[in-house]
């Protein structure tokens, strides 16, 4: 029988640090962890959302996945032509209004020709459920690593805000904010999330909108906010987290925590195989060093979540997906931290075959729901689970 203490050892990632890092740790926490939790006979039946191939699209990447104020779900993704990042990208997005079990027909929220659009990120406003959706813009031919830089010209990665007032149904058209949430020199390219964005609900900052970003050059990125303080009709940019660890921080979320300060979990590129997390005690505006925390990743984007488990803010729990382990995209799984992050010593497998991209998000009866890429992106699908479950109850 596994021991609890070598249990934690597999599935939480907490390996010796030195040379011992190499690929068959990645190969033995994979292969061990998928069949200690397998055992425990929980495994959620996905439901296929965007099928390649199917709806007009060879490819669906990159999902965010958000609950409206009217507990409807929305479910978006980029529609891409090949699964190349930028191949004719449309913004798309499907519905559900029972919680994930059916699914609207595809809707088409942005496109741009034969140019590509990249990295929706969703944020659902409380108060007047409006939610609003940001992602980029790159020119054809001049994707990621080509871009120009600056603010001005046809090859700038730009970035473009829509809205929506009616749970999705009808969008605003997109207007353009680059100059607002990039640096007008030397940056190339720009991305939102991909996830959601946050308003912050505690604090001196409460009502404050954050928009997770990561800015590059030469393959070389930092993290940032982009803040708004007036229900999203202005914005800025905040200050880059420091970053004195090995790898550089990419693709970010945000969490907040109960006393209103953020904390930011990021991809580590080229870094230790494990994500990188910061503080802001100022609304985003700035943070502190980025440290490398104990969650084990393979460079791949990651979802956090705040989950109200119940009627007291104390009940809030912390849940992180990603795909566990150091090597390749697989062997999804779940975490539940109770300590705001400190610790996370639930872990349960979500699923074991191909996982890529994930986001969670509150369900109206309290469940959770995780969107994510499976299986060589041939399908991004939708999981439905409970608390209990990830707790084995």
């Amino acid at each position: 029988m596994v021991t609890s203490q070598l249990r934690i050892l597999l599935c939480e990632g907490f390996w010796p640090v030195g040379k011992l890092y190499t690929w068959i740790w990645g190969w033995l926490f994979a292969s061990l962890s998928v069949c200690w939790v397998s055992a425990a006979t929980w495994l959620p039946t996905p439901t296929d959302v965007f099928v390649g191939g199917q709806e007009g699209y060879p490819a669906y990447r990159i999902p965010s996945l958000l609950v409206t104020t009217n507990r409807t779900l929305l479910a978006f993704v980029e529609g891409r032509q090949s699964r190349n990042d930028h191949a004719e990208n449309d913004i798309l997005l499907k519905r559900s209004l029972d919680d994930g079990k059916t699914w609207s027909g595809l809707k088409v929220v942005a496109e741009a020709g034969s140019n590509s659009l990249n990295n929706p990120t969703a944020v659902l406003l409380p108060k007047t459920g409006r939610v609003l959706l940001m992602y980029q813009f790159y020119a054809k031919g001049f994707g990621e690593y080509k871009a120009a830089p600056g603010l001005e010209g046809p090859h700038v990665c730009r970035t473009y805000l829509t809205q929506s007032d009616d749970d999705g149904v009808t969008w605003s058209n997109p207007r353009e904010i680059t100059s607002s949430v990039k640096r007008p020199t030397r940056i190339v390219s720009t991305a939102t999330g991909p996830g959601i964005g946050i308003q912050l609900e505690r604090g001196k900052y409460a009502g404050r909108i954050l928009m997770p970003f990561n800015e590059g050059v030469s393959r070389k990125w930092d993290v940032y906010a982009a803040m708004s303080d007036d229900g999203g009709q202005t914005w800025r940019y905040g200050d880059l987290a420091p970053n004195p660890t090995k790898g550089y921080a990419n693709e970010v979320q945000f969490v907040e925590l109960s006393d209103g300060r953020v904390m930011l979990n990021a991809r580590n590129q080229a870094g230790d195989k494990r994500r990188k997390i910061a503080i802001s005690d100022d609304g985003g505006q700035t943070w502190s060093p980025l440290e490398v925390s104990t969650l084990i990743e393979s460079e791949c984007q990651a979802s956090i979540l705040r989950h109200q488990a119940g009627t007291e803010p104390a009940q809030a729990v912390f849940l992180f997906s990603n795909p566990a382990t150091e090597i390749g995209r697989t062997n999804g799984t779940i975490r539940l931290s109770r300590d705001e992050g400190k610790t996370w010593p639930v872990s349960r497998v979500l699923y074991t075959g191909g996982f890529a991209y994930s986001c969670l998000a509150t369900l109206r009866d309290g469940s959770i729901g995780c969107l994510f890429e499976r299986d060589g992106y041939k399908e991004v699908s939708f999981i439905r689970f409970t608390l209990a479950e990830v707790e084995g109850k």
